[in-house]
């Protein structure tokens, strides 16, 4: 099993994608992580079970990342960064979420922690609507 890693994401990138990244190069399917720092733009989403899809709000500012936390496992047969988090700006003011693409880093800390076992595998689930860990 490897090792639980520390990694300084690269300014400008999209976080989602430079998580993903990480855990890809170090061959993790299977983790826990967290992460601190801040972003330029933030993109998130709230899941609508009604509509069946995310309603996302982008915030155009500098934002606090206060916390960012989430899992990793398998989704179409890639691995998948599953991410919540919570932000705060220049008024001390709070907005949080199911984290999209297009979030932007300024700077940021991931925190990674592989878990032992088998990968959990991520399957559309007819009655939310959503792409969730397998019963199989």
């Amino acid at each position: 099993m490897s090792e639980p890693f520390l990694a300084r994401l690269p300014m400008g990138d999209d976080l989602l994608q430079a998580m993903t990244r990480e855990f890809r190069k170090r061959s993790i399917t299977k983790a826990a992580f967290t992460l601190i720092g801040a972003v330029t733009r933030a993109a998130l989403g709230f899941y609508d079970p009604v509509a069946g899809e995310y309603d996302t709000l982008e915030f155009h500012e500098q934002l606090e990342i206060l916390s960012c936390t989430g899992n990793v496992s398998e989704k179409d047969g890639e691995i998948f960064v599953h991410a919540h988090a919570l932000f705060s700006g220049k008024e001390y003011l709070c907005v949080g979420g199911h984290l999209m693409p297009g979030t932007i880093i300024f700077a940021a800390e991931l925190w990674g922690n592989p878990v032992p076992g088998p990968t959990p595998v991520r399957k559309f689930d007819e009655p939310t609507g959503l792409a969730l860990w397998s019963h199989d």
